[in-house]
């Protein structure tokens, strides 16, 4: 079958076109059984703490406890990602969530829960997630073609909203019937089907040529690239700042159902079911707003949206208005994130995913996490009305973010690695020799100067990004038509994997900055081997004094075209 009758069969199948996968289908059904059982858990947790205290900020701090480890250990996990089978650290993960509230459900079927005992074993929980979704969400490249990976994650995000609308009031029922204790329970049954499936699946490794990056160094790593790509860091910034002032309504929507509509547990669950019916709405539309609408435009929508609905639930006193307030909330929250996690994972090249992914998991859950405790201290202070009121003020201000710093245009297939050959080497190099410096030699006629210059700027992220150091553009006084680009990488390795994470929208930039370049020869590129006074060490009957300075290397690994 050609590309072309494929691609045709994709666009008329939407959102559904990735569960032709076979890996990718198991993996997502089992996925919504998870988010189902997690989500009934939270319904459990949350009530446990209503009932052990009238504190709103305790009740809050529950869904703190639950995503503040993926902002302290999302980075770790990222490059843990990267750097192993992202099966197998998924693995690992969910095991670890599965330990947690295995002992939550026996803690609390002995009595000896306390607020403390919950929020501590929630936190252990939530690290086994902040471990897991890096892993998870970047093995999905993984599991289907480039071209359906916005389906992909737009069906990941329906698999948790699918669970929203249903667990919560499962959730409800549970807890209202059969106590918190059945909740936990049920949770840790139900990610065992997640786990079968991961087992089932047969990945296929892509062998690297070049060594696995240490832990300390692939994190360097992911935050250099991170910090390097403009679209990330607007990602994350849009990220923090829409968890942080929406996390109201979920923060305090136990809150909502026991004091401003003197409801229990099974109210509670409604209530949260009524916004996870909104979000599957979201999901399911996500594909057509993508169409009609550019990723700004539909964020700005969205904030707007949110604001209003979170004034309808703070005013109403009535379940069947709050529900419907609820469901529009639970719509756009979905459509704005499902955006931003779009943006995060077409933003970056396959190498550096996991770290991406989890930047901006750390960057929503601190949003969701710090927000969840600032609108319980609010509520502490001046009440549940008042707290969702601010927050939609806030939400309805943010829209003005979008002036400074807009959404990023991404599109699939940008960020794929495009690998380059090794250069020809004649001197003897190992892994660890260097620093390497790199001087780039172009002609550019005067008139466009400025112009050759502005787009500099753009190759100075892309060299940084990938792993060069002390970048620098300069233009010979006594020849203005010459200019001379000037970068270090640490090592020759550290070489290697620069040129190894060129991605094709590096290469389009190359062939931008080329395309400056007058004369009849070419672009005249200079790789050098650093000698700081020193560093050189040799055996005296060596001629070649270079020859002898490292241990041994592997030729054909670091020498080729």
């Amino acid at each position: 079958m050609t590309d072309q009758p494929k691609l045709q069969r994709l666009s008329r199948d939407g959102v559904a076109a990735p569960l032709r996968y076979t890996a990718f289908r198991y993996i997502w059904i089992a996925s919504v059984l998870s988010n189902l059982g997690i989500l009934i858990r939270g319904v459990g947790a949350a009530w446990a703490m209503t009932e052990m205290t009238s504190s709103a900020d305790m009740v809050a701090l529950v869904q703190t406890a639950t995503t503040l480890p993926v902002m302290l250990i999302a980075l770790p996990a990222g490059a843990i990602a990267d750097m192993h089978d992202r099966r197998l650290v998924t693995l690992v993960a969910l095991s670890i969530a599965l330990c947690g509230v295995t002992a939550l459900s026996a803690l609390q079927w002995l009595g000896l829960t306390t607020p403390n005992v919950l929020l501590v074993l929630c936190f252990v929980v939530g690290s086994g997630v902040a471990m897991m979704y890096p892993a998870w969400q970047s093995s999905i490249s993984e599991q289907v073609p480039a071209e359906t990976l916005p389906a992909a994650v737009t069906l990941n995000g329906i698999s948790f909203n699918i669970a929203r609308s249903f667990g919560p009031a499962i959730g409800g029922i549970v807890v209202g019937t059969a106590g918190a204790v059945a909740a936990f329970a049920l949770n840790a049954v139900l990610y065992l089907p997640l786990m079968i499936a991961l087992l089932l699946w047969k990945r296929v490794a892509e062998p690297s040529r070049l060594p696995r990056e240490q832990l300390s160094r692939a994190i360097i790593s992911g935050v250099r690239y991170i910090t390097n790509s403009p679209p990330i860091r607007i990602v994350l910034t849009r990220a923090v700042v829409t968890g942080a002032i929406g996390s109201s309504i979920s923060a305090l929507l136990p809150l909502v159902a026991r004091d401003l509509l003197s409801g229990g547990a099974q109210t509670y669950g409604i209530m949260l079911g009524a916004f996870g019916f909104g979000a599957v709405i979201g999901a399911t539309t996500i594909g057509e707003l993508r169409k009609r609408m550019s990723g700004e435009a539909a964020m700005r929508a969205c904030m707007l949206s949110m604001g209003g609905a979170t004034v309808a639930a703070a005013l109403s006193r009535e379940p069947v208005l709050t529900a419907s307030a609820l469901i529009l909330a639970g719509a756009v929250w979905t459509v704005a994130f499902t955006l931003l996690d779009i943006g995060a994972q077409l933003s970056a090249p396959r190498w550096v995913a996991g770290r991406s992914l989890a930047a901006y998991q750390a960057a929503y859950s601190g949003g969701i996490a710090f927000g969840s405790w600032g609108w319980g201290r609010l509520t502490d202070a001046a009440g549940v009305e008042t707290a969702l009121l601010v927050s939609a003020g806030l939400m309805v201000a943010s829209p003005l973010l979008g002036l400074w710093l807009p959404m990023p245009r991404v599109s699939p297939g940008d960020e794929q690695v495009e690998l380059l050959a090794d250069p020809e080497v004649r001197l003897p190099l190992t892994d660890r020799s260097g620093p390497l410096v790199l001087e780039i030699e172009y002609r550019v006629a005067p008139e466009n100067a400025r112009a050759f210059h502005n787009l500099m700027q753009h190759v100075q992220l892309s060299r940084q990004r990938n792993g060069a150091y002390g970048w620098s553009i300069a233009r010979n006084i006594a020849d203005p038509e010459l200019w001379t680009e000037r970068y270090h990488c640490p090592t020759w390795l550290d070489y290697l994997r620069q040129r190894n994470r060129w991605t094709q929208s590096d290469r389009t930039l190359d062939r931008e900055v080329e395309a400056f370049h007058i004369g009849p020869d070419p672009v005249r590129v200079r790789r050098m081997l650093e000698r700081p006074f020193g560093s050189v060490r040799w055996k005296e009957d060596t001629p070649d004094r270079d020859a002898n300075e490292m241990l041994p290397f592997d030729s054909k690994r670091v020498v080729g075209h």
